[in-house]
């Protein structure tokens, strides 16, 4: 019996070789998450409010309502939807979910001025949205990849930075020469043939008789053992306190800088720039991951996030806000690479689709706090006061505190070369006895 460290070198040599089998599925879910509801709901539903507004009359409120309903509810269905991955495996669960998401996404083509209809939509696009994005395709990822798990996960998620970049480009274009109406077909078709055939040909768990133990979806803590572990709480409130400080200033990202003088054009760069510097980010951490410890990585980040806040606390100037969102887009790139990479380190890749589920539940209830809080300060003091927006920054410095709770990966679910505390370059891969 060969020893592992031996095969684990041999093994990081094929998973970095382009011709290895799993960069079919890292390519499948990059396209998978790019017309997914993570790329498609997000930033395209805007474009849609004043035509809706015009056409029936609606008030934006009612309109923003369809939003939230599709964001608590995926909250609430992802924990389902983690079970039946882990159940069934990725490829049956995620190609029904495109469909469905696809169908009902179209449908929002033969609206009538009963807005139950809209919400009904949006219920559903909510029901099946994570199972079209990161959490439908990380475990197949996962099984593919030990020593560059950390990178393929990165280039899975960066599909999601380019649906942002392209799709509400797509979107307004389709808006301004065909109409709403068509709009909406143009990208509920869109997510189907683009997502449901790469999903159908390519994506599938490595066969169990190539599996490791580093590997395998056999190996893992039970659901019940890990929900009473300190580590998961440690990353589910490091998800849900970053998503407070995140989301809020995103929200408030245009409002606040053309309050402060800068142009309306200026604060769409502030805004245009996080998806750059976010695709930048999610690539770069998953490179740091597979060779750094994962939570010193993950401090880094969230230190990055902290800054880029304080910054965007004094921004006057656009040149200010620009960099302070690019401080905040490089770290908002990088929470969906790390989430995923430390649970399945700590707890393997078992029941990893449902606790990564629990963890999006977190983190919506978090992205659901951030804004409103934001709000009720600003409305409760007439503006966006510096001392109030660095307030902000502590959810995000709290986890770097918490962050040192997080113990050494289980070693039975790791490379042994993975470095730790002190961030130092990997030792080398010499024969081990196993």
């Amino acid at each position: 019996m060969h020893s592992s460290s031996a095969w684990k070198a041999g093994n990081a040599d094929t998973e970095s070789r382009l011709s290895y089998a799993g960069w079919k599925i890292v390519l499948a879910g990059f396209f998978g998450v790019m017309v997914s509801f993570a790329a498609v709901v997000p930033y395209t539903f805007g474009l849609f409010l004043k035509p809706l507004a015009t056409a029936f009359g609606w008030h934006r409120e009612a309109i923003s309502a369809g939003f939230s309903i599709a964001a608590l509810t995926v909250a609430a269905a992802s924990p389902g939807l983690g079970f039946l991955l882990d159940r069934f495996g990725p490829r049956r669960i995620i190609l029904p979910c495109i469909v469905v998401f696809s169908i009902a996404y179209a449908s929002l083509a033969l609206l009538t001025p009963h807005l139950i209809h809209f919400y009904l939509a949006f219920f559903v696009i909510g029901l099946v949205g994570n199972g079209t994005a990161y959490l439908g395709y990380s475990r197949a990822i996962s099984t593919w990849f030990d020593r560059r798990r950390g990178l393929a996960l990165s280039v899975m998620l960066a599909g999601g930075g380019c649906g942002a970049m392209l799709l509400p480009i797509l979107a307004q274009a389709a808006i301004t020469q065909y109409g709403w109406r068509n709009a909406y077909v143009l990208l509920g078709v869109l997510a189907l043939v683009l997502g449901f055939p790469l999903t159908a040909w390519f994506v599938r768990e490595q066969p169990i008789a190539l599996q490791s133990a580093h590997v395998s979806v056999e190996v893992g803590t039970s659901v019940r053992e890990a929900l009473s572990s300190r580590i998961f709480w440690v990353i589910a409130a490091t998800v849900c306190l970053y998503a407070i400080s995140v989301n809020g200033a995103i929200a408030h990202l245009s409002a606040l800088l053309t309050d402060r003088g800068v142009s309306t054009q200026g604060a769409s760069y502030s805004i245009a720039i996080i998806g750059a510097t976010g695709l930048v980010g999610r690539i770069l951490t998953g490179v740091f991951l597979d060779r750094f410890f994962g939570p010193r990585v993950s401090q880094i980040m969230l230190l990055m996030t902290v800054l880029g806040i304080v910054l965007l606390s004094v921004a006057h100037t656009l040149t200010a806000g620009l960099l302070a969102a690019s401080l905040i887009g490089f770290s908002m790139g990088s929470e969906g690479d790390i989430t995923p990479y430390l649970l399945s380190r700590y707890f393997g890749l078992k029941r990893l689709s449902t606790l990564y589920a629990f963890t999006w539940t977190a983190y919506a209830v978090g992205g659901a706090t951030g804004p409103l809080v934001v709000g009720r300060i600003f409305d409760s003091l007439g503006s966006y006061r510096a001392g109030t927006i660095q307030l902000l920054a502590l959810p995000a410095l709290v986890p770097c505190l918490l962050m040192f709770l997080l113990p050494r990966y289980a070693t039975h679910l790791t490379p042994p070369e993975t470095v730790t505390l002190e961030a130092i370059p990997a030792a080398s891969t010499a024969d081990v006895s196993s």
